[in-house]
């Protein structure tokens, strides 16, 4: 009998927690996902060394940057997409459709083409108390985006207070399978 992997893209950007994917790709891994990592620009120079590592991981190569033309796609197609750590500027950037980052392109494309999608925040709250945060967070909600946050999700933080090992990657994971199952 042969099982079929969905496909997860598991995206990221710079928040502290994305230093730690490696091991939520493992997890992801245990859960059946065929894990595809892409990341912003500055996360993927923060994971630099790492990424050959990384790839070696996933068996597809780590994308931060857009192909070229007619270059063929070097991933499968997604079955659901998870946005995690997602920052204040990456939020605000999709919710607008600002995307000059290939993470935040594929996330503002994959709406229009019905994939899935599962983003928590990696934020504090001096961020949150900006206005256009819980605008862009309410926007991505309306457009299908199952957003961890608040109550049940991710819960900001003081200023300098963060743990990123108590990011709770596990929501992120558990929402990603629950909209496989659907």
């Amino acid at each position: 009998m042969t099982t079929t992997r969905h496909v997860l893209y598991l995206f990221g950007s710079a928040a502290p927690p994305v230093l730690d994917i490696a091991t939520v790709v493992r997890d992801a891994q245990e859960r059946g996902f065929d894990v595809c990592l892409g990341l912003t620009s500055t996360a993927a120079r923060w994971l630099a060394p790492k990424l050959a590592e990384l790839e070696r991981l996933t068996g597809h190569p780590v994308r931060s940057e857009y192909k070229l033309p007619g270059e063929p796609d070097a991933w499968p197609k997604a079955d659901v997409i998870a946005f995690a750590p997602a920052t204040f500027n990456t939020v605000n950037a999709w919710a607008l459709g600002l995307t000059r980052e290939f993470v935040v392109g594929v996330a503002a494309e994959g709406i229009g083409k019905n994939i899935p999608m599962v983003a928590m925040p990696c934020v504090n709250a001096a961020y949150v108390r900006h206005r256009q945060f819980e605008r862009s967070i309410a926007e991505l909600r309306a457009m299908g985006v199952t957003f961890l946050y608040g109550e049940g999700g991710f819960v900001p933080n003081q200023p300098g207070q963060g743990k990123p090992t108590d990011y709770p990657w596990r929501l992120v994971l558990d929402a990603a399978e629950d909209v496989c199952r659907a």
